[in-house]
């Protein structure tokens, strides 16, 4: 039985797991940033010593190819990983720091639908990164978000 969702994908379409993939699969599954080929790296050495960089980047673009897993470019020149779900969300990359916060909102995806119905098109995907930097430089002003 596979031990993470990522596992089972790749089980499904036929391809070969082996134990260096598995832990590939285990810290990308459970990865809650959006991890680099150094960061999916660095995390796998952890668990297996033995995982060179080299199977990182086959492993990855494998898995982006068999769209397993969704790369992102944040801008920051480095392509970031995370798993493709079934379930829609944005990103909003805080420009200073790298963070990348996950989220959804109604209004903007019936805003998109819109205009796309305006153009005479109906929307079938779309990627949406917004880019910013923080308000108050980490002073607090007493006021939550």
């Amino acid at each position: 039985m596979p031990d993470t969702r990522i596992e089972e994908l790749c089980v499904d379409k036929g391809m070969k797991m082996t134990e260096q993939r598995r832990v590939i699969a285990r810290v990308l599954s459970t990865a809650e940033d959006h991890p680099d080929v150094e960061e999916v790296h660095r995390r796998a050495s952890d668990l297996d010593p033995r995982i060179s960089i080299a199977t990182v980047y086959r492993t990855v673009r494998l898995w982006e190819e068999a769209n397993i897993l969704e790369r992102h470019d944040f801008g920051d020149g480095r392509s970031r990983y995370e798993e493709v779900t079934e379930e829609h969300h944005d990103h909003l990359i805080d420009v200073k720091s790298g963070k990348v916060v996950e989220f959804q909102n109604e209004e903007i995806e019936a805003l998109q639908e819109k205009i796309a119905a305006r153009h005479g098109m109906k929307l079938v995907g779309h990627r949406l990164e917004l880019y910013g930097v923080p308000l108050h430089d980490g002073v607090s002003d007493g006021e939550d978000g």
